[in-house]
């Protein structure tokens, strides 16, 4: 065939490679955790959400954790909803900012911390033994099952409200890599409970709570369970933090056809290794906010949606294992802010736009009063109350701390 006679057909090629192009690239985005939001007044709230809004981060991360005296196991009357009703509140507000809410349910420093089911099995059997499975598995649905108190749907028929749901934050952590590996099947299985009741058209996706660093956070196991739509890292190293150890993580979950979410990372506000941030002289605020910067930079170019953690409304306490940075008047706002504006206007490795709400208030997902001041009182586990604290702690990673948070300054939870 001559030159001529081929033409249309390289334009065709030409074309349809662009459109390609054009259907496989999706934006990328930030957001942050915070993780007692369901204890915040209505004029935190407010501070907080006006602060991701500006930034342009599109997630809050939310934990519901408690400490309680009885396990329900499904028996709906012997749970206390207070803090399910608080965050009704809170993801009505949320939204109206742009912002939807990953949810945590559970968390490894509640169990360690001697919560309800600690208490109950131990650390080690609630993650090996069928029984204090089933129960938590309970609990789960009960959460799914919350009809919120003024959009009248169920939490599980909310996407335009909820981005996602963990079972547990950094399930396993404290009883080492090897016990996690010998245990996938904990993740998958409490997955495929959340997957369930969802059903698979819902528009809210299923993730994993991260673990201690980048390799542990990402198992093959996971990246073989039906019913988890991301894997989430969380990585504190500086070593972890580049785009050169991102990026085999992002080819392997491409391949595996899942997404990933870095859903934990901070720069350390003390001089000490970033990974290892107890306590310490204070970093040059300067290069800390070049820190940020350049972590931030690697993971967007990675490919990588973020989380920061974590963004606080109220002025930052620089308590032990210090990562947060408080909205306007924290001296690293501003280095955070920018990163997460330039993470909204990069190009993903992953097509979240269905999940997110968009700059001009959309969202593709197919869902259709102020609170006091201070702290409150909830379980829903039982009948024993737990303040919701306003000052901040650390993750509870082992690669930011293994100290869990004590009963007194523990977010609620079922």
């Amino acid at each position: 065939m001559s030159a001529l006679a081929l033409r249309p057909l390289f334009m065709l090629f030409v074309l349809c490679a662009t459109t390609l192009h054009t259907v496989l690239a999706a934006p990328s985005f930030a957001g942050s955790s915070l993780y007692y939001a369901a204890g915040l007044s209505d004029g935190e709230a407010d501070t907080l959400l006006q602060g991701l809004q500006s930034a342009d981060m599109k997630v809050l991360r939310v934990w519901l954790d408690g400490q309680g005296t009885i396990v329900c196991n499904g028996n709906e009357d012997c749970y206390n909803d207070t803090v399910l009703k608080r965050m009704d509140n809170f993801m009505v507000k949320a939204e109206s900012y742009g912002v939807k809410l990953l949810i945590s349910m559970h968390s490894f420093n509640a169990l360690q911390g001697g919560d309800v089911y600690g208490k109950k099995y131990g650390v080690a059997n609630f993650y090996s033994q069928s029984g204090p499975q089933q129960a938590f598995d309970a609990r789960l649905k009960h959460v799914l099952n919350h009809n919120h108190t003024t959009l009248g749907k169920p939490w599980k028929e909310l996407s335009d409200y909820i981005f996602a749901f963990e079972p547990e934050n950094e399930s396993m952590i404290g009883q080492g890599q090897g016990f996690i590996q010998d245990h996938t099947s904990w993740q998958c299985d409490r997955a495929t409970t959340v997957k369930g009741e969802l059903g698979d058209n819902s528009g809210i996706l299923v993730t994993t709570g991260g673990e201690s660093w980048l390799s542990e956070s990402v198992q093959d196991a996971w990246l073989k369970c039906a019913a988890l739509d991301i894997i989430s890292i969380h990585a504190y190293g500086p070593g972890d933090l580049t785009e050169a150890a991102l990026t085999p993580y992002v080819k392997k979950a491409q391949s595996a056809g899942k997404k990933l979410l870095l859903e934990e990372w901070g720069a350390c506000y003390f001089s000490t290794s970033n990974n290892d941030c107890p306590t310490g002289g204070v970093l040059n605020s300067q290069t800390r906010n070049n820190n940020i910067q350049k972590w931030a930079s690697a993971i967007t170019a990675a490919g990588l949606p973020w989380l920061y953690w974590q963004v606080l409304p109220q002025k930052d306490p620089h308590s032990g294992y210090d990562y947060e940075i408080a909205v306007n008047s924290d001296p690293s706002w501003g280095a955070l802010k920018a990163a997460a504006q330039a993470a909204g206007k990069a190009e993903a490795a992953f097509d979240f736009s269905a999940n997110i709400i968009s700059s001009n208030g959309t969202s593709s997902s197919n869902s259709s009063s102020a609170s006091p001041s201070g702290s409150t009182s909830a379980s829903l586990s039982g009948s024993t109350s737990v303040s919701i604290s306003t000052s901040a702690i650390p993750s509870g990673s082992s690669s930011a701390s293994d100290a869990a948070p004590t009963s007194n300054s523990t977010s609620c939870g079922v």
